[in-house]
């Protein structure tokens, strides 16, 4: 059974260990990879995620829900390598991947470290939405939402157009939630309240 995790999530995933020659494999698929995320997960693009350090179990139940198309695939262009390539989107790199490829890369960059995005926020929102999250967010995404044990993925230091994306992907229901407590308090959030997370969670380099 497919497990479609979004935020917010009491499951344990154990992966089993990689031989040598599987790490060795891993990083050549990583290069694949890094040509939208950024040299190991860490992304300069600001519609792209880092994903360098995130939990494993995020990282591989992400690739699981594209691979089943259950998430919204926009198309995107490479950011590196052979840039006359046609566009694509994590639908269909995450279809080319096996069965054993997605627990290994997912443990791949879960072993990176997160580096938060440099960017520009309005102060005032970000305290505002410093707020919101203490109020509304923080059981679940703790130390701000940059805890990566809560397996509810890192918000904090996030490409703030990245997280414009995702929050309209669940503002219009394309993008589902792990639980309905979750629906209900994001859906209870103003478009204010969510554009002020936005800058908080920008604000945390």
């Amino acid at each position: 059974m497919r497990r479609y995790f979004i935020a917010g999530s009491l499951a344990l995933l154990v992966l089993p260990l990689l031989s040598p020659s599987g790490r060795a494999d891993v990083s050549e698929l990583a290069q694949e990879c890094d040509q939208c995320h950024g040299t190991g997960g860490v992304s300069k693009e600001d519609d792209v995620p880092t994903i360098a350090g995130m939990s494993a179990f995020v990282i591989e139940d992400y690739l699981l829900t594209y691979q089943d198309r259950a998430r919204p695939c926009h198309e995107t262009r490479y950011r590196a390598g052979d840039l006359d390539r046609p566009a694509t989107s994590m639908c269909e790199i995450a279809e080319g991947l096996s069965e054993e490829q997605v627990p290994e890369i997912a443990q791949y960059y879960s072993d990176k470290e997160f580096v938060p995005a440099k960017q520009e926020f309005d102060p005032a929102k970000a305290a505002a939405g410093a707020a919101v999250h203490r109020r509304d967010c923080e059981k679940c995404h703790t130390d701000n939402a940059s805890n990566s044990e809560d397996d509810a993925g890192i918000m904090a230091g996030q490409w703030m157009p990245y997280l414009r994306q995702v929050f309209a992907d669940f503002s219009s229901g394309d993008r589902q939630m792990a639980e309905d407590k979750m629906r209900e308090k994001f859906d209870a959030l103003s478009d204010e309240d969510k554009d002020n997370l936005i800058h908080f969670y920008g604000s945390l380099q």
